[in-house]
């Protein structure tokens, strides 16, 4: 839009969400910051925060972590930010805008990102005490505030919103519920069977979910407090606290009240270039807008397009924004949920192919033509391949539909690498960015990092969901140009884990400091290492210590300092600052009397006691001090350090198997025994997880851990590979049909081969796809001895048996050791007063105090006045 000669022309932002920080980052790229005067009107308290990442905050993410505001940004382009000043009327004639301070802005170009407003159903009592809206970080505090002295809360609304806001509601101790009217969850996402998958998945997390019903009334006490729910089925809920997450309409009212025209279900009415379709000066992005092809988009990667297009039409460039991709990858209450294309198959004679695994919660369905091109899916459970399947969206992928969706371990996956993509395949669809425009950035713009890639495209700064994709696209181009590319394990160190584990035990080098300065990169000798080699490297070395002669307690000298957190003190740190303690429960057999001295200690330490998904009972609460007066109780009573705190074997689960249970075949708890005490304190890359059943009915979950043994009528069944977590995989049948010595002999093999050739924090799953040749290279190295070593693998597992001490009792026997066990080194005795608790359900939980509200200033360094860390 041309300016007038002399004066400089002024843009008024109303709204400053992600959409809007979006616009202003688009203006300074044009650099329309330096030639006209930018005022934002911002209603919130605070600037621009990660609205996509909000539910994080009840995981530990502070405010200004949320934050998507550089103080200096604001500085460095003369952008006037009013926060808490927002726009209260437009006077479209006289071109200008009144704030509620009073002050008043004459504009060139007016941009409106006021986002929506949370739908609240018109149900009575719908403003009562305990009714809240999950929309903003003041909104989550006010929640947070409340629970305190709530029990039970109830989301309406099975969306992505309602689900992040049970999963709060969860993670503050309280009895959730979600009540949805649609008959699943996530209706616009999913499909019947992909909300079945999910459904499965979050009433096994201790959800209770309510489809196929409505919100009639909200039931308050005398007070006007929250006590209850009339549902349209006739049933009631009780309920202390309600959070409506019922979706999201328009934020259009300051529109309207200004004439201009909007849709008849609400949205501003803009063109293809978003300028509004009654006033040229006037601009709408994100939520609020009514899009040329009459949608309203309430996905950030849409509001980003429409402020890029806004921003360039404005700098007189070409753009236009006609419709976006509403592909979405999630991860809702730790469950990936992933959709794109056209997930629910609403193209003309389309086929469905679709794979479900309802006791594993997996659910993949992919959508494609007559003449296979992929034209959309949705994934449950397990969306690591959706970067992938997106970019293929439009396209004939170069192999079958059924190889795309059969999840690893269930047949023969297709590996589709970034090869196999075209380069106008979208990457990031949050930045509309081309596997082309990446490929260019490498080659064009001599980019050789990821970090390097995403400054220059901007891809992977949105949701995140591409990033995995996008380093593949990376290593591979610079790989096709020639150029080496760093696999090293660190800035410190250019050999990869694998490598280090080869010198470690070839040369016997029993220290990190001597490794750093004999085999570190030149200008890391010397130093001090980093906090990615430092806990890997003693890993490796406590992994091989009876073979190299070190020793393998962690707390011993210099490995005391190599040591993560946890490791540290032996113990999981939580969130308040206080550590948990898990003492190892083998096969999860225990008798009475231990069962006693556990609740015992619980209740003189007044700890919080849960019972583990690992057979095993966790107790939380403890400070520093305490840990070696528990330990040495429970060592006392025959028990000893569970590991839980440990990259190494966690528990082995069994179900009671032939010695109770009808169906068994053999004796898995006896097998979980003997393997847990085989194993424990292992020292690997990651963490290990086990279990045995004693029949094909599979009770205690075998093929989703690291190693998992079933029975048979002839002995045992050894899978390998499997996870349960956040990318769950089903195992691969290593061996069947092995006496106890065979199997034991390939575990010895399995679990020392996976520590020798593992990448660092690589699970066995990952590694297992990973490992040039994948399970075939594996059965050959452990079963066949294809590369002779198997003999070494035996003999390195025999001296890790030999040689097990208890960490526990090893450091309550050593006084220099007890004396790390303290919150302040200079007042040994001194409690932490930080760490607090309040009662709950005849128990405690932390104390966290809530963040103070304050506004951010440019000069506080990225800080909240008044805000305290959590």
């Amino acid at each position: 839009m041309t300016a007038t000669p002399g004066i400089t022309p002024t843009i008024v932002l109303v709204g400053h969400g992600m959409v809007g920080q979006r616009f202003l980052e688009a203006l300074a790229e044009r650099g329309l910051t330096h030639t006209h005067r930018v005022v934002v009107l911002c209603e919130e308290p605070r600037p621009a925060y990660d609205r996509v990442q909000l539910t994080s905050y009840f995981s530990g993410r502070t405010p200004e972590d949320l934050s998507m505001t550089d103080p200096a940004f604001v500085e460095e382009h003369g952008i006037e930010l009013r926060v808490g000043d927002p726009a209260e009327t437009v006077d479209r004639e006289a071109r200008e805008v009144t704030a509620r301070s009073g002050l008043v802005v004459a504009y060139d170009v007016l941009v409106l990102a006021t986002g929506s407003y949370p739908f609240v159903p018109p149900v009575p009592g719908k403003d009562a005490e305990g009714c809240f809206v999950y929309r903003t970080i003041e909104d989550l505090l006010a929640i947070e505030a409340y629970a305190k002295n709530a029990t039970t809360g109830a989301v309406v609304g099975g969306g992505l919103l309602g689900l992040e806001a049970a999963g709060a509601l969860r993670g503050l101790g309280l009895t959730s519920h979600i009540v949805e009217f649609a008959p699943r969850l996530m209706p616009v996402q999913v499909d019947e069977g992909g909300g079945a998958a999910l459904l499965r998945t979050v009433e096994e997390m201790g959800l209770s979910v309510h489809t196929g019903v409505g919100t009639q009334e909200i039931v308050v006490d005398p007070s006007g407090a929250v006590t209850g729910m009339k549902l349209s089925d006739g049933s009631e809920l009780a309920t202390d606290l309600v959070v409506f997450s019922a979706g999201v309409r328009p934020r259009d009212q300051l529109a309207r009240d200004s004439g201009l025209a909007v849709g008849e279900r609400g949205g501003i009415s803009v063109d293809e270039q978003c300028r509004t379709v009654t006033d040229p000066h006037v601009f709408a992005i994100g939520e609020c807008a009514l899009a040329s092809d009459g949608r309203v988009y309430g996905l950030v990667a849409p509001g980003y397009e429409q402020a890029e297009t806004a921003a360039a039409t404005i700098a007189d460039d070409e753009a236009s924004f006609t419709g976006a991709d509403l592909s979405t990858k999630l991860k809702l209450l730790g469950v990936d949920v992933a959709s794109f294309g056209d997930a629910h198959g609403a193209t003309a004679d389309c086929l469905d192919v679709v794979y479900s695994d309802s006791r594993a919660g997996l659910y993949k369905k992919l959508v494609v033509g007559r003449d296979g091109t992929l034209l959309g899916g949705i994934l449950v459970g397990d969306a690591e391949a959706y970067g992938t399947l997106r970019a293929f969206t439009g396209s004939v992928p170069p192999v079958s539909p059924e190889s795309l969706v059969l999840p690893a371990g269930a047949g023969a996956p297709a590996q589709l690498g970034p090869a196999a993509l075209p380069d106008d395949a979208v990457i990031c669809s949050c930045h509309n960015v081309t596997k082309g425009t990446i490929r260019g950035a490498v080659t064009e713009h001599s980019c050789t990092t990821v970090p390097e890639v995403k400054k220059c495209t901007r891809a992977g700064t949105g949701c995140g969901s591409c990033v995995k994709v996008l380093g593949q696209l990376v290593t591979a181009e610079l790989e096709a140009s020639g150029v080496e590319v760093d696999k090293g394990l660190c800035g410190c160190f250019a050999q990869t884990r694998e490598e280090l584990y080869e010198i470690v035990g070839a040369l016997r080098i029993t220290s990190f400091r001597e490794l750093l300065d004999r085999h570190g990169r030149e200008g890391a000798r010397g130093g001090e290492g980093c906090e990615v080699c430092k806990p890997a490297v003693g890993s490796i070395i406590a992994s091989l210590a009876p073979a190299i002669g070190a020793s393998g307690y962690v707390l011993e000298g210099e490995q005391a300092a190599l040591q993560d957190t946890n490791d540290h003190f032996l113990a999981n740190l939580q969130r308040n600052g206080s550590y948990s303690v898990v003492p190892r429960i083998p096969g999860g057999e225990i008798a009475p009397e231990k069962l006693i001295v556990i609740g015992e200690i619980a209740r003189d330490f007044g700890l919080y006691t849960k019972i583990t998904g690992g057979q095993r009972i966790d107790m939380f609460g403890a400070r520093v001090e305490q840990l070696p007066l528990i330990w040495a109780r429970l060592v006392d009573a025959g028990f000893e350090s569970g590991h839980a705190y440990g990259k190494s074997l966690r528990t082995v689960k069994s179900c009671v198997g032939q010695t109770w249970c009808r169906y068994g075949v053999q004796d898995s708890v006896r097998m979980a025994i003997d393997l847990e005490l085989r194993y424990r304190g292992l020292r690997s890359p990651h963490k290990l997880k086990s279990a045995v059943s004693g029949c094909a009915r599979e009770c205690a979950e075998a093929q989703s851990k690291d190693f998992g043994v079933i029975a048979t009528s002839n002995g045992w069944n050894l899978y390998v590979g499997g996870n349960g977590g956040a990318t769950p995989r089903h195992a691969d049948l290593l061996a069947q049909d092995l006496s106890d010595a065979e199997l034991v002999r390939l575990i010895d093999r399995f679990l020392m081969f996976y520590i020798r050739t593992a990448d660092r924090l690589e699970r066995t799953s990952t590694w297992l796809e990973r490992i040039p040749g994948g399970l075939d290279h594996v059965r050959d190295v452990v079963v066949h001895d294809s590369l002779g070593i198997c003999d070494e693998l035996e003999s390195l597992m025999r001296a890790h048996v030999s040689h097990y001490r208890d960490e526990w009792a090893e450091t309550i026997n050593d006084p220099e050791k007890l004396a790390r066990f303290v919150s302040f080194v200079n007042a040994p005795d001194t409690p932490d007063p930080v760490v607090g608790f309040v009662p709950e359900r005849d128990q405690m939980k932390p104390d966290l105090p809530l963040l103070d509200i304050g506004l951010r200033r440019p000069s506080e360094d990225d800080l909240l006045e008044g805000s305290t860390r959590r």
